[in-house]
């Protein structure tokens, strides 16, 4: 497991925790007087997706407009790319080759 996301409240690492895949975890940290809200998963493309990280759902979108030989917004998508391999990278995923 490894830390995907942080959130300010209680409410919403709930929320997101309950969206993702097991193994997974939510732990508060405190600072100061601040609390945040680590959450801990299986990073996944499929659990980024879940949480509406990384504009995954743009870029199904852009994926599918592309695959039908539609017009869609080359610049947004290199973007998205770009975006993907440094959370490849730092995660330790590949990027499937029908995204690019």
């Amino acid at each position: 497991m490894k830390q995907l996301n942080t959130y300010d409240t209680k409410d919403e690492g709930e929320a997101a925790l309950a969206k993702i895949d097991e193994p997974k975890r939510l732990a508060s940290e405190r600072d100061s007087t601040e609390v945040i809200y680590n959450l801990f998963g299986t990073p996944s493309w499929g659990n980024f997706y879940k949480l509406g990280m990384f504009q995954l759902q743009e870029l199904q979108q852009l994926v599918e407009l592309k695959q039908n030989s539609q017009a869609y917004d080359q610049e947004k998508h290199t973007k998205i790319i770009q975006m993907l391999r440094y959370a490849a990278s730092s995660f330790e995923l590949k990027i499937p080759d029908h995204w690019l």
